[in-house]
């Protein structure tokens, strides 16, 4: 009984994410922001859906990424891979995104990488 409970709970995110995506989708100009957490990590790329192809990537299981934190799995670890994912992505001159929650509720970890992307300097 407890598999059937998670493979619902998967099942409806991954509904969830396909009803967003219907709207959400990444240009050149405005590339896309996806941002996909595990329980035990948090992972955020920056991708432009015209093209295919992922211009930046940041995910809490890197090694550096790894050093600076205590755990992977909390809101701090949020805050810098959001932070980190905003610096990268000015770094590639990328200003402007379209924010992609990935099925899961603006909450918690997923609101704390975003404000943490603005507060780097992107826009939303």
């Amino acid at each position: 009984m407890k598999n059937v409970a998670r493979v619902d709970r998967r099942a409806e995110r991954i509904k969830r994410h396909l009803r967003v995506r219907k709207r959400v989708t990444g240009t050149t100009e405005q590339p896309r922001l996806a941002v996909f957490r595990s329980l035990h990590h948090i992972y955020a790329q920056i991708i432009d859906d015209t093209k295919g192809e992922t211009l930046v990537a940041v995910g809490s299981v890197e090694p550096a990424v790894r050093a600076q934190l205590k755990s992977t799995k909390n809101i701090e670890a949020a805050k810098v891979i959001g932070k980190l994912i905003g610096e990268r992505a000015r770094e590639k001159g990328i200003k402007q995104v379209v924010f992609d929650r990935g099925g899961h509720l603006y909450h918690g970890r997923v609101a704390a990488l975003a404000d943490a992307a603005r507060e780097a300097g992107l826009d939303f």
